[in-house]
């Protein structure tokens, strides 16, 4: 007798248990939908969405956000700038900054990217790599978005250091315009497949923000006062470069295998050859020396 309602009572908690994760299995499902249609061509919607799960969640890019999100309120908080708005001493004397003069220290090369030059440019860095880069990792998963992101940072840099080698550089720019160029470039191979309409409005809106972020970085480049600090942008323009090649190749292989793609070896091996190039001149040629 005393089983009856003990049995009733295990029946109750796995229908409970089963509904919950119908659930969330169906809200997993619209996401992936959605996500679906933003990020990839028709033709392989259906393969994508046989496969799709939320596990594991976009790890990379929500960790590389909240480092930068630390970095900067460190500087705000416990080192305080005069202003939000603009690079101080403080920033400037970071050690993850790059800078000409201590570019032999070669974890610069990357670490600029948790640097921000102001509120304004973390927010917009931020907002265009989440709104871009959670979707992306979605389908792609972070080992492919993580190899884009980085990509685009090491560009970022080495291209700032030949061609304004006399300038610091900072901000996470060159990672976000890596994952703004690969997706771009699959949206225009792509167009009327991966271009709902409500897309256009979503492109518009990232638009806006890499406009903004680019007229900061200008400003900071040519028109900032003679007292303050230059700041690079070329790290733009790499970023974008390098997402067109490595993350075109990349995000357009989503349901193959990228090692056998002869399109990824040659984006490789020119990232590479400009990797080296840009060494050499570093070491040998650079008139920072």
């Amino acid at each position: 007798m005393e089983m009856e309602p003990r049995n009733a009572e295990n029946e109750n908690l796995n229908e409970e248990r089963n509904k919950e994760a119908s659930q969330c299995c169906s809200w997993c499902h619209k996401l992936h939908t959605t996500v679906s249609k933003w990020m990839l061509p028709e033709d392989i919607r259906s393969r994508y969405m046989e496969r799709a799960n939320c596990l594991p969640p976009p790890l990379f890019i929500v960790s590389i956000s909240l480092a930068e999100l630390a970095v900067f309120i460190y500087y705000a908080v416990w080192m305080p700038q005069k202003e939000w708005i603009t690079l101080d001493t403080g920033t400037m004397e970071s050690p993850f900054i790059y800078r000409p003069e201590k570019r032999h220290e070669a974890w610069r090369f990357v670490s600029y990217m948790l640097v921000h030059a102001g509120v304004q440019h973390l927010i917009g860095n931020l907002l265009m790599q989440l709104i871009l880069g959670i979707p992306l990792e979605l389908v792609h998963k972070g080992h492919r978005v993580g190899l884009v992101y980085i990509a685009g940072v090491i560009g970022g840099s080495l291209a700032s250091s030949i061609f304004d080698p006399r300038l610091s550089l900072v901000g996470a720019s060159g990672g976000g315009y890596a994952l703004m160029g690969g997706y771009f470039m699959n949206v225009v191979v792509n167009f009327k497949q991966m271009l709902p309409v409500f897309g256009v409005f979503r492109l518009a809106f990232i638009l806006i923000i890499v406009g903004t972020d680019v007229g900061f970085a200008l400003y900071r480049r040519f028109f900032v006062a003679g007292s303050g600090f230059r700041v690079s942008f070329v790290a733009h323009i790499a970023g974008g470069l390098a997402g067109m090649t490595i993350g075109y190749v990349v995000f357009s292989c989503y349901d193959q295998k990228l090692l056998k793609d002869p399109r990824f070896w040659a984006s490789i091996l020119a990232y590479v050859a400009c990797v080296v190039f840009a060494i050499i001149f570093n070491i040998f040629l650079s008139p920072a020396s």
